[in-house]
């Protein structure tokens, strides 16, 4: 009996390394709705951003929103006066939320800035980071630009939350001014990155759609299914 355990066990496939144990932990997710996610050309992509994240997102989140509550904020376009302060939280945590979310993000119009530092703010708030376990994922194409402090911010968060944890994936991230000498710099790094590193999270760039479903498995997936298709 032992011999035929230990040999189930060990046929057992390896599953993927995920965010959380048991997806028991809410999670929003803040998506960067500026204009630049509209961009092409001069940095060298055959059409916008938002196109391909998307086709990520139709493939990654569906199978993570039937064990993960999710929620969905979006930061950029708005009717504000302040175009800073377009953050629109769509929805708060909720079971099934594929749906509402693919629906909302492929109807977006990217515009305005990058208030990053407000909505990954607002979402923990909306997550009430101080009194429970919670998890936010930062889908970026730059860096702030609305004058957000975003380091301090990220300090904040570490200390006064009961446990939150924010990831950031950084798609087709790209130097603010491109140096026609030094060609591309691909897979540039965000300053967002420090909110990962504060709250023990992961930063992840992800330049193709692939690379894009991948980091949102890693960061929002569940031990309990496999490598996303």
């Amino acid at each position: 009996m032992k011999a035929f355990l230990i040999a189930a066990v060990l046929s057992i496939p390896a599953l993927p390394l995920a965010a959380s144990d048991d997806c028991t932990e809410d999670a929003m997710i803040v998506f960067d709705g500026s204009g630049s996610m509209s961009e092409m050309g001069f940095n060298d992509l055959a059409e916008p951003r938002i196109f391909d994240a998307r086709r990520a997102l139709h493939r990654a989140v569906p199978p993570i929103a039937k064990l993960r509550r999710l929620g969905l904020s979006i930061y950029g376009p708005g009717e504000n006066a302040n175009r800073c302060a377009n953050i629109t939280r769509h929805f708060a945590p909720m079971a099934d939320a594929a749906g509402p979310l693919l629906a909302t993000v492929d109807a977006l119009e990217p515009a305005g800035p990058t208030p990053l530092t407000a909505a990954v703010a607002q979402a923990a708030e909306t997550l009430d980071y101080r009194n429970r376990p919670a998890t936010i994922v930062l889908v970026t194409d730059g860096k702030e630009t609305c004058s957000g402090a975003t380091c301090q911010l990220a300090a904040h968060l570490a200390h006064d939350g009961a446990d939150l944890t924010v990831h950031v994936i950084g798609f087709r991230v790209r130097p603010e001014h491109f140096d026609w000498n030094a060609g591309l710099d691909m897979g540039t790094d965000t300053a967002a990155a420090c909110l990962a590193e504060a709250t023990g999270g992961k930063y992840i760039a992800a330049e193709s759609i692939d690379d894009l479903v991948s980091a949102m498995s890693v960061t929002l997936g569940c031990p309990v299914y496999g490598a996303l298709e």
